[in-house]
Protein backbone atom coordinates (compact mmCIF):
# COMPACT_ATOMS: atom_id res chain seq x y z
CA UNK A 1 0.00 0.00 0.00
CA UNK A 2 1.24 3.63 -0.96
CA UNK A 3 0.07 5.85 1.65
CA UNK A 4 0.11 9.82 0.83
CA UNK A 5 1.96 12.12 3.01
CA UNK A 6 -0.16 15.02 4.27
CA UNK A 7 1.50 18.12 4.63
CA UNK A 8 1.87 21.17 3.00
CA UNK A 9 1.78 22.58 -0.04
CA UNK A 10 0.09 19.61 -1.34
CA UNK A 11 -2.56 19.46 1.43
CA UNK A 12 -3.44 23.09 3.19
CA UNK A 13 -3.61 21.91 6.74
CA UNK A 14 -1.45 22.82 10.45
CA UNK A 15 0.58 20.26 11.59
CA UNK A 16 0.47 19.73 15.23
CA UNK A 17 1.57 15.83 15.29
CA UNK A 18 0.98 14.99 19.29
CA UNK A 19 2.26 11.61 19.00
CA UNK A 20 5.58 12.71 17.77
CA UNK A 21 5.88 14.83 21.17
CA UNK A 22 5.12 14.52 25.03
CA UNK A 23 2.23 16.31 24.43
CA UNK A 24 -0.12 13.48 24.51
CA UNK A 25 -2.36 10.43 27.04
CA UNK A 26 1.47 8.89 27.03
CA UNK A 27 3.15 11.82 28.65
CA UNK A 28 6.26 10.72 25.79
CA UNK A 29 6.65 10.16 22.12
CA UNK A 30 5.70 7.27 20.00
CA UNK A 31 6.82 8.68 16.62
CA UNK A 32 10.24 9.24 16.41
CA UNK A 33 9.47 12.41 13.62
CA UNK A 34 6.61 14.17 12.43
CA UNK A 35 4.85 11.80 9.76
CA UNK A 36 1.18 12.09 8.89
CA UNK A 37 -0.42 9.64 6.49
CA UNK A 38 -3.07 8.46 4.95
CA UNK A 39 -4.87 6.22 2.23
CA UNK A 40 -5.76 7.85 -1.14
CA UNK A 41 -9.29 7.87 -0.56
CA UNK A 42 -9.22 9.06 2.73
CA UNK A 43 -6.27 11.99 1.42
CA UNK A 44 -9.24 12.51 -1.30
CA UNK A 45 -11.49 12.72 1.69
CA UNK A 46 -9.15 15.19 3.16
CA UNK A 47 -8.70 17.43 0.41
CA UNK A 48 -12.40 18.20 0.03
CA UNK A 49 -12.11 18.60 3.57
CA UNK A 50 -9.45 20.98 3.52
CA UNK A 51 -11.87 22.97 0.61
CA UNK A 52 -14.95 22.97 2.40
CA UNK A 53 -13.01 24.57 5.68
CA UNK A 54 -11.20 26.84 3.70
CA UNK A 55 -14.66 28.00 2.20
CA UNK A 56 -15.91 29.07 6.00
CA UNK A 57 -12.47 31.16 6.35
CA UNK A 58 -11.10 28.31 8.12
CA UNK A 59 -8.38 25.54 8.43
CA UNK A 60 -8.04 21.75 9.75
CA UNK A 61 -4.95 21.09 12.42
CA UNK A 62 -4.33 17.47 11.63
CA UNK A 63 -3.24 15.54 15.16
CA UNK A 64 -2.55 11.53 13.71
CA UNK A 65 -3.44 9.71 10.40
CA UNK A 66 -2.00 6.79 9.90
CA UNK A 67 -0.73 4.88 13.46
CA UNK A 68 1.41 1.84 12.89
CA UNK A 69 0.69 -0.99 15.46
CA UNK A 70 3.36 0.12 17.87
CA UNK A 71 1.82 3.31 18.59
CA UNK A 72 -1.32 1.32 19.02
CA UNK A 73 0.28 -0.86 21.45
CA UNK A 74 2.23 2.12 23.12
CA UNK A 75 -1.53 4.04 23.45
CA UNK A 76 -3.34 1.11 24.77
CA UNK A 77 -0.89 0.03 27.57
CA UNK A 78 -1.25 3.48 28.91
CA UNK A 79 -5.43 3.17 28.80
CA UNK A 80 -6.49 0.14 27.79
CA UNK A 81 -10.13 0.98 27.54
CA UNK A 82 -11.30 0.48 24.17
CA UNK A 83 -14.31 3.24 23.96
CA UNK A 84 -11.22 5.65 23.23
CA UNK A 85 -8.52 3.25 22.36
CA UNK A 86 -9.02 0.29 20.00
CA UNK A 87 -8.04 -2.72 21.50
CA UNK A 88 -4.61 -3.63 18.99
CA UNK A 89 -5.00 -6.90 18.78
CA UNK A 90 -7.98 -6.21 16.83
CA UNK A 91 -6.90 -2.89 14.61
CA UNK A 92 -8.32 0.39 14.18
CA UNK A 93 -9.00 2.44 11.65
CA UNK A 94 -6.00 4.51 12.41
CA UNK A 95 -3.91 1.45 11.46
CA UNK A 96 -5.56 1.44 8.29
CA UNK A 97 -4.82 4.55 7.29
CA UNK A 98 -9.13 5.54 6.95
CA UNK A 99 -8.74 7.57 10.26
CA UNK A 100 -7.84 11.21 11.20
CA UNK A 101 -8.00 13.48 14.20
CA UNK A 102 -7.99 16.98 13.56
CA UNK A 103 -9.65 20.08 14.21
CA UNK A 104 -10.91 23.75 13.02
CA UNK A 105 -8.25 26.60 13.80
CA UNK A 106 -8.39 30.02 12.07
CA UNK A 107 -6.58 31.80 9.66
CA UNK A 108 -3.66 32.69 11.84
CA UNK A 109 -3.37 29.16 13.37
CA UNK A 110 -5.95 30.21 16.46
CA UNK A 111 -7.84 26.74 17.19
CA UNK A 112 -11.28 27.15 17.56
CA UNK A 113 -13.06 26.16 21.16
CA UNK A 114 -13.86 22.84 20.89
CA UNK A 115 -14.12 22.07 24.55
CA UNK A 116 -11.32 20.12 25.47
CA UNK A 117 -8.36 19.65 23.87
CA UNK A 118 -7.32 16.48 21.94
CA UNK A 119 -7.09 13.22 23.61
CA UNK A 120 -9.16 14.12 26.47
CA UNK A 121 -10.70 10.95 27.61
CA UNK A 122 -13.50 12.26 29.59
CA UNK A 123 -17.48 12.16 28.70
CA UNK A 124 -16.86 15.89 28.06
CA UNK A 125 -15.10 15.32 24.85
CA UNK A 126 -18.44 13.23 23.38
CA UNK A 127 -19.76 14.57 20.38
CA UNK A 128 -23.48 15.33 21.96
CA UNK A 129 -21.76 16.72 25.29
CA UNK A 130 -23.94 19.61 26.66
CA UNK A 131 -21.96 20.63 29.51
CA UNK A 132 -19.33 22.65 27.24
CA UNK A 133 -19.95 26.12 25.98
CA UNK A 134 -22.78 26.71 23.23
CA UNK A 135 -19.66 28.21 21.25
CA UNK A 136 -17.95 24.91 21.59
CA UNK A 137 -20.65 23.07 20.81
CA UNK A 138 -21.05 25.28 17.63
CA UNK A 139 -17.81 24.49 16.76
CA UNK A 140 -18.16 21.08 17.04
CA UNK A 141 -21.37 20.48 14.84
CA UNK A 142 -19.28 23.31 12.44
CA UNK A 143 -16.36 20.50 12.59
CA UNK A 144 -18.99 17.63 11.76
CA UNK A 145 -20.61 19.69 9.09
CA UNK A 146 -17.18 20.00 6.87
CA UNK A 147 -16.38 16.48 8.08
CA UNK A 148 -19.46 14.83 7.13
CA UNK A 149 -19.83 16.86 3.74
CA UNK A 150 -16.28 15.75 2.68
CA UNK A 151 -17.36 12.34 2.88
CA UNK A 152 -16.21 11.41 6.32
CA UNK A 153 -18.16 9.79 9.61
CA UNK A 154 -17.48 10.59 13.17
CA UNK A 155 -16.68 8.58 16.39
CA UNK A 156 -19.76 9.44 18.96
CA UNK A 157 -17.13 9.27 21.72
CA UNK A 158 -14.55 11.80 20.49
CA UNK A 159 -15.26 15.08 18.92
CA UNK A 160 -11.82 14.87 17.04
CA UNK A 161 -12.14 11.74 15.58
CA UNK A 162 -13.21 11.06 11.88
CA UNK A 163 -12.98 8.13 9.15
CA UNK A 164 -14.15 6.65 6.51
CA UNK A 165 -17.47 4.82 6.78
CA UNK A 166 -16.44 1.58 5.06
CA UNK A 167 -12.76 1.54 6.99
CA UNK A 168 -12.63 -1.82 8.52
CA UNK A 169 -12.85 -2.83 4.58
CA UNK A 170 -9.73 -2.01 4.60
CA UNK A 171 -6.69 -3.76 5.58
CA UNK A 172 -4.64 -3.63 8.43
CA UNK A 173 -0.82 -2.21 7.56
CA UNK A 174 1.91 -2.71 9.35
CA UNK A 175 4.79 -1.11 10.31
CA UNK A 176 6.34 -1.30 7.37
CA UNK A 177 5.03 1.83 6.51
CA UNK A 178 6.98 3.94 8.45
CA UNK A 179 9.95 1.64 9.16
CA UNK A 180 12.38 3.18 12.01
CA UNK A 181 9.93 6.16 12.30
CA UNK A 182 8.16 4.09 15.31
CA UNK A 183 9.64 3.90 18.64
CA UNK A 184 10.19 0.84 19.85
CA UNK A 185 8.18 -2.37 19.46
CA UNK A 186 5.35 -0.85 21.74
CA UNK A 187 4.46 -4.51 22.01
CA UNK A 188 3.53 -5.63 25.60
CA UNK A 189 1.55 -8.57 26.77
CA UNK A 190 -1.70 -6.95 27.71
CA UNK A 191 -3.07 -7.72 31.30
Amino acid sequence: MRFVTIAPPDFDVDLDLRYATPDNLTGRPIFARPLCLLHPDAAAALARSVRLAAAQGLRLRVFDGYRPPAAQWALWNVLPDATFIADPRIGSSHGRGVAIDLTLALPDGTMLDMGTDFDDMRPIAWHADTSISVAAQRNRALLLGIMAAAGWQHYAWEWWHYQLPSASAYPLVEDGVLGPSVMGSGKSSPG
